[in-house]
């Protein structure tokens, strides 16, 4: 930043992080303020603040009579306020002269933060700001804004437990039984991580006289907590459609498969902001509402381990009826062809996009790191030794017999 007067440039300059050059619970802060002068400069104090806060703000309008009442929602959490005099205020004038100065600081972050965040009513922010104090001037700042990653271990029992539901509806029309629809789906765990496939095993039973469609759809939930009172906003991730099913007849998914695309952690631990996802598993009933099951879950920042992630010992501790069930193969799809691996659709807007998209078993994503689980056999070892030699006692063929 380039003032006027004596003061060429006052600047913050900040570390990077460990994790993706964000910053996380317990860590430090470390950075310095620099400082370039073209004369001498006379100061009272140089001071810098670490400060973090998550803050929600809407306004809603009220008919009285033939006015509107208007009335402002706004609250704030603070998570980090921090303040460290670089040159003290011991109530002397202290003299830098012409040139380029820095002045280093560290700062220990608490143990309890939300990760930064940018929603339509409020917002998680962390910034580290620098004050010069001067004689008989006004105080010049500069600020310097930071990202904070709180992370969420998904290799947690309680994120590793499968996740379950069903659900019916009757359709009518104009007071008229037309049949029911029924839908039972099922997720092997509830944390995920951004890049992963999420194999949804469904069944859904059309007992109408109408063909109707399923979806499934991932769904960020925001909310916004300011005097008691709530403020939502719901958007649609990513979402498949599966094929039309037929009058009385009955819709299998063997492990569906459905990709997380780049997006924020769920915020959890925040009192007024909070960021949830689940999995809506939807039935288009022409004529009537559509059927509806929803499960819940999580979005973290540690990717599911490699080995040993469905262990006995894990599952053992949650008992889920998952009688309904039984017919259903633990077993995924069949993979992909090429080209619907090299040509992955964009994401979908809504729960009724134009073309049906099929996302293929490549994971990868930009932040984070993932490693699929095998789920077929390896093929053998090349060996120049054969593995099964000929026994000593057969005598060798005469090749001109």
């Amino acid at each position: 930043m380039k003032l006027p007067g004596r003061v060429r440039r006052l600047v913050v300059e900040l570390e990077h992080g460990r994790v993706w050059g964000a910053y996380g619970r317990g860590g430090l802060l470390r950075g310095r303020v620099q400082l370039e002068l073209r004369g001498t400069l006379q100061l009272w104090a140089l001071e810098v603040y670490a400060r973090g806060r998550a803050t929600t703000h809407w306004v809603e309008g009220h008919s009285a009579g033939f006015n509107t009442i208007y009335r402002d929602y706004t609250a704030y959490q603070t998570f980090l306020h921090r303040r460290y005099q670089l040159i003290p205020d011991n109530g002397e004038v202290t003299v830098l002269q012409a040139g380029r100065h820095e002045f280093p600081f560290t700062f220990q972050l608490p143990e309890t933060l939300a990760t930064s965040f940018e929603g339509k009513h409020g917002n998680v922010r962390y910034w580290v700001k620098a004050k010069l104090h001067r004689p008989w001037s006004t105080v010049k700042k500069v600020k310097k804004e930071f990202t904070v990653i709180e992370p969420i271990d998904i290799n947690t029992p309680a994120l590793l437990a499968p996740q379950a539901g069903a659900k019916e509806k009757l359709a009518r029309a104009w007071y008229c039984n037309r049949g029911q629809v029924s839908v039972t789906a099922k997720i092997d765990r509830k944390g995920y991580t951004p890049g992963e496939v999420i194999p949804i095993f469904a069944e859904i039973d059309n007992c109408t006289s109408r063909a109707v469609v399923p979806k499934a759809a991932i769904i960020q939930t925001q909310t916004f907590i300011a005097r008691g009172t709530k403020k939502q906003k719901k958007s649609v991730v990513t979402s498949i459609v599966g094929d039309s099913i037929a009058a009385g007849k009955r819709e299998v998914w063997h492990g569906r498969a459905l990709k997380i695309p780049p997006v924020g952690p769920s915020i959890l631990q925040c009192r007024i902001i909070q960021v949830e996802y689940s999995l809506k598993v939807c039935v288009d009933i022409p004529g009537t509402s559509k059927l509806l099951l929803e499960l819940p879950l999580v979005i973290g920042t540690i990717p599911l381990h490699p080995f040993g992630s469905r262990t006995s010992s894990v599952s053992s501790q949650y008992s889920v009826n998952l009688d309904w069930l039984s017919t259903i193969p633990e077993q995924p799809e069949a993979p992909p062809e090429y080209s619907a691996v090299v040509s992955s659709p964009e994401a979908e807007q809504s729960l009724g996009p134009p073309c049906r998209s099929e996302l293929g078993g490549i994971l990868e994503g930009p932040f984070f790191a993932y490693i699929q689980e095998f789920r077929f056999r390896p093929p053998p070892l090349y060996s120049e030794i054969d593995p099964n030699p000929p026994a000593d006692n057969i005598r060798p063929r005469c090749m001109t017999c």
